[in-house]
């Protein structure tokens, strides 16, 4: 594939917009089916095996406590064997979990099975290889490829969640499962043009011109082309505020964002729609993410991203507040639209990562930052089942949640973005 360049002759498309591409059908099935599609079978799953809806939340919110003890290991394994390998291999886990799934029978069965095969490997072998591979390949483009990526997450929710939930009305929800595994298997060969960096093949981020001589290596400090790369170590990032300020808001948004999303269905029809009518709502709020990731990353590479996200989270607040209160379906509307300009900030919160600490450690980084964050995500969701199971309401949940996103909108908005390592600073003075 060739296309012009500004000076009228062909010049190829930079190979990390392919691996772009790669990654965002990745998301589409393995975010659509994992990560909104728990909510369609949340319902099912909560009928079929006489649990309580705290039990069921349970479940989802163990597997973020494990991506959240496995995301530091994940995330080195990313960056020392490459991407390829952890996505084949996440998708095997994940595919064989599902068809597994199918035949669980009790508590402790989903248990084993969810946490030891489907969240095990989608954990650690997809959204966050996909990541860690974009991050890799891009630096002054990270947040729009970053969102371009991501957008394969909504893609994947608004087409794979109304399908799931069609699945379980003529297949009941057993069946749907096994077809949801076996449509892991098609992103095998989609893992097979992922390289670890651009400079594995001899190129530079961004697709900026060849380097003349040996190859530069991952590892240097030192920026090879007009945008800015800081490679701080692990150590180094832990020793910053930056970092921990970034923990902390980001556990307080992703804490709101996953557990609505696992709720979502759920919430739907206490508000008096169908499991399918829910599933429908879920896929339109999937799909209106996509713009906002797309503008968002774009706009993240020209202002502080921090900043963007601190702006673009406050009109999650009165969202969430009209849904705690709403009685109205066209209000149920509302709050998807507008909820929608929160919930697109994904791509930007994971782009700060390598704006503010560099490429070399990401995965480790993103891993380490995952552990904490994921209590958020461990947390909320079981707090939301136990008091609709006391209460039949999840009014307190929703203003809890409100409150949340302002928390999170408050720290981004004060984080700041550290200096270069003073070994990198000492070296490019030299």
């Amino acid at each position: 594939m060739r296309i012009t360049a500004l000076w009228g002759k062909p010049a190829r498309l930079f190979y990390g917009w392919r691996i772009v591409g790669a990654g965002a059908a990745i998301n589409a099935i393995g975010g659509g089916s994992f990560f909104y599609g728990f909510s369609v079978f949340f319902l099912p799953i909560t009928e079929a095996l006489n649990l309580a809806r705290a039990q069921t939340s349970l479940v989802f919110s163990l597997s973020r406590l494990e991506g959240g003890l496995e995301g530091p290991v994940a995330g080195y394994l990313t960056d020392k064997l490459g991407p390829r390998i952890m996505i084949i291999a996440g998708t095997l886990m994940t595919g064989v979990g599902y068809i597994l799934l199918s035949r669980v029978g009790s508590f402790t069965e989903l248990l084993l099975v969810y946490l030891g095969l489907v969240a095990l490997g989608a954990n650690t072998g997809l959204t966050s290889a996909v990541i860690v591979a974009v991050n890799s390949w891009f630096i002054r483009h990270r947040g729009l490829a970053m969102a371009l990526a991501l957008s394969g997450f909504s893609l994947g929710g608004a087409i794979i969640a109304p399908l799931i939930s069609q699945g379980i009305k003529f297949f009941e929800w057993r069946t749907t499962m096994i077809l949801v595994g076996l449509s892991y298997f098609i992103l095998i060969p989609l893992a097979l043009p992922f390289r670890r960096s651009p400079e594995s093949m001899g190129l530079v981020p961004d697709g900026g011109p060849p380097t003349q001589g040996p190859a530069p290596s991952l590892d240097a400090t030192v920026p090879l082309h007009g945008g800015e790369d800081r490679d701080y170590t692990v150590r180094e990032a832990m020793r910053s505020p930056s970092y921990w300020l970034l923990i902390l808001a980001s556990m307080f948004r992703l804490g709101v964002i996953v557990s609505l999303t696992v709720h979502f269905v759920a919430i739907m029809v206490w508000k008096g729609t169908s499991i399918e009518m829910g599933a429908l709502l879920l896929g339109a709020l999937a799909i209106l993410t996509i713009p906002g990731r797309i503008v968002f990353g774009f706009m993240g590479d020209r202002w502080q991203k921090s900043k963007v996200i601190a702006v673009f989270l406050l009109p999650g607040i009165p969202a969430l507040l009209l849904l705690a209160y709403t009685q109205s379906f066209w209000g149920l509307w509302v709050f998807i639209f507008t909820y929608a300009i929160a919930d697109s900030l994904g791509p930007v919160n994971w782009a700060i990562i390598g704006d503010y600490f560099g490429r070399r450690s990401y995965g480790t980084l993103r891993g380490i930052l995952t552990f904490f964050t994921s209590w958020g995500g461990i947390i909320l969701p079981v707090m939301a089942g136990a008091i609709y199971d006391r209460w039949e309401t999840y009014q307190p949940t929703l203003l809890v949640f409100a409150g949340l996103m302002a928390a999170s909108a408050l720290v981004f908005a004060i984080v700041p973005k550290p200096s270069p390592p003073a070994r990198a600073v000492q070296k490019t003075v030299s």
